[in-house]
């Protein structure tokens, strides 16, 4: 199966869709991610594989074939592999023009027998800066090769109907919102929360917000310096905090163990991941509404 996907929210996409599936997913980034070698081995490991777009040089472009011939294999091997068709990645609720280099992927497993099939993928995010988001994944139809070419289709307009074909799912899957319009924003992401669970989760949100805040502001102020324009801040931040917050939660539980001894520590370990859980319920879940509304 081949995921065709649209791309606003950066590698945090692949890696959502990649917790959803039993099997792993075989994801397409962008090549000039690949130049150090050690990183290129790194990202082989996480599965991720090299496409090469004219803005990386092309000169690098007949690389793609290397990645066409290793993804034919993984759908030899009934596997999945999930492509970006936007080909671009922009902080947006917006769908823009797909490329055809879904279609010429789905083609040339065709053209080898192979009983592909194309699933259209709709991520759509509540908020491109806040940590502790909504996600509505939208699914559309299985495409086949049938379905395409039911009329006898000839192969000079296979990727023109392919890509249309995906192109008019996600239209009705990805929302379109105007990024100043914050009150359609609420409208259609915010989950109510319960006066209940506000009474109950409001002590332990408040401590796990005191507790984390330091070690939160230090790291999203390096992360921004970084990537607050290039439309990847908010998958560095959750990804940084994926890798580190272990070892922050580690650093707390060995200052309690000193200080108040064995029982506390392991109070530590469980208290601080939830109580960082309890001020996810409560805080904000989109953008505040803009100054002049």
């Amino acid at each position: 199966m081949l995921l065709a996907c649209n791309h606003p929210n950066s590698f945090l996409d692949a890696i959502i869709l990649a917790t959803i599936f039993r099997q792993p997913v075989y994801s397409l980034a962008r090549g000039d991610a690949f130049n150090k070698k050690w990183i290129a081995f790194l990202l082989r490991q996480m599965n991720i594989l090299p496409v090469y777009r004219e803005r990386e040089g092309t000169e690098h472009l007949h690389k793609n074939y290397q990645t066409f011939d290793a993804c034919t294999k993984i759908f030899k091997q009934k596997g999945i592999v999930l492509i970006f068709s936007e080909a671009l990645c922009e902080n947006e609720w917006h769908l823009r023009p797909l490329k055809k280099g879904t279609a010429r992927l789905a083609a040339a497993a065709w053209q080898q027998g192979i009983p592909l099939k194309i699933l259209p993928v709709a991520l759509n995010y509540s908020s491109y800066t806040l940590f502790g988001k909504n996600v509505h994944l939208n699914f559309g139809s299985l495409i086949t090769k049938e379905q395409i070419a039911a009329n006898g289709i000839e192969n000079g307009k296979l990727l023109n109907e392919t890509t249309n074909a995906i192109q008019l799912q996600l239209q009705q899957m990805v929302y379109e919102i105007d990024e100043k319009d914050k009150q359609l924003q609420s409208e259609i992401f915010l989950i109510p929360v319960s006066n209940l669970k506000k009474i109950l989760l409001s002590i332990p949100a408040a401590i796990g917000y005191l507790l984390h805040l330091p070690f939160y502001i230090s790291l999203q102020k390096i992360i921004a310096s970084k990537t607050w324009q290039t439309g990847h801040y908010d998958s560095a931040i959750v990804g940084t905090l994926f890798l580190i917050y272990p070892f922050y939660l580690l650093l707390l539980c060995s200052i309690t163990y000193f200080i108040a001894g064995n029982f506390w520590w392991l109070i530590t370990l469980f208290a601080m991941p939830f109580c960082a859980w309890s001020y996810v319920q409560l805080k904000q879940q989109t953008d505040r509404r803009v100054a002049n509304d």
